[in-house]
């Protein structure tokens, strides 16, 4: 691995978190996680302040196929550096964009919350990964070091639960058969929905140091399995039900019968002919470096 390409700052409890537990579940779900994801991609992507040639960051890039759509939007005189502190996600970027035959995307490992960034970026772009930032306000302000003067930061992020019934429902079902995590649960961050809230964040953002910050809603359906047994166990793994589960140790495994079958009555209701199905809703935030 290029030395430029690894991480400059220790790990603390939420990466060690993404890295130990998370990553082996995404990486199993990555037909969901990927390609759920990109219907919602496509109704925001032709809206984005990138233009050919800009020097973009995508912070949180996961499996790295923004930061492969940021590089094709900027072009060979542009650049894309992805930045992601779970080196088992960046190996498929790396993978994939070689694949692609894209060369203008650097994958960096790194917490986007401490990363020393340049100011030399025309645009900063995250979707759905600020959401688990320990410290948002710290995170967001680091995220506009990157950026030149009147640089923009775009991050897609969730809606509360009750607008995400591909999550939502397969909680409430959970529920019925467990009791809810404890405040020692382990995490990996504030959680999916911690900037649902357009005031709080809105608040955040003034913090750290943004103007002409703006929000607009997005929703669109999200693909969350194959068939009703491969949506089941993707909510069992990853997501509000799947921390439920997973915390409740013992007791989940003893009534992972009912759970399931009670999973595969509600999500059987969303079943088509390309698979399960689901409404999400998330806000597309949009900010400026002031300059």
């Amino acid at each position: 691995m290029n030395p430029a390409e690894t991480a400059v700052e220790p790990r603390n409890e939420y990466v060690d978190f993404w890295n130990t537990i998370l990553v082996p579940k995404f990486v199993r779900w990555r037909h969901i996680i990927v390609d759920g994801l990109t219907l919602h991609s496509a109704k925001i992507f032709p809206s984005l302040e990138v233009h050919e040639g800009d020097r973009v960051v995508d912070a949180g890039c996961g499996f790295g196929d923004t930061a492969i759509q940021l590089a094709r939007l900027v072009g060979p005189a542009g650049s894309v550096l992805a930045v992601d502190c779970c080196d088992g996600f960046l190996a498929y970027g790396r993978q994939d964009a070689k694949a692609a035959g894209i060369s203008n995307v650097t994958f960096l490992e790194a917490d986007v919350q401490a990363y020393p960034f340049q100011p030399v970026h025309d645009f900063c772009f995250s979707r759905f990964g600020t959401q688990f930032f320990e410290n948002p306000v710290a995170g967001l302000r680091n995220m506009r070091t990157t950026l030149k003067p009147r640089g923009m930061m775009t991050m897609v992020v969730w809606r509360g639960i009750k607008d995400n019934p591909w999550l939502g429902h397969a909680k409430d079902v959970v529920l019925k058969f467990l009791p809810p995590p404890g405040e020692n649960a382990s995490s990996c961050g504030p959680g999916p929905f911690s900037m649902a809230d357009t005031g709080v964040v809105t608040k955040q953002l003034e913090i750290a140091g943004y103007t002409d910050i703006e929000f607009e809603q997005v929703d669109a359906e999200l693909f969350v399995g194959k068939d009703v047994d491969d949506a089941v166990a993707f909510q069992l793994a990853l997501g509000p039900a799947g921390e439920v589960y997973r915390e409740a140790g013992e007791l989940a495994e003893q009534r992972h019968g009912e759970i399931a079958a009670a999973l595969k009555a509600e999500l059987a209701k969303y079943q088509r002919s390309n698979g399960i199905i689901m409404d999400s809703s998330s806000w597309k935030v949009s900010a400026r470096n002031p300059g």
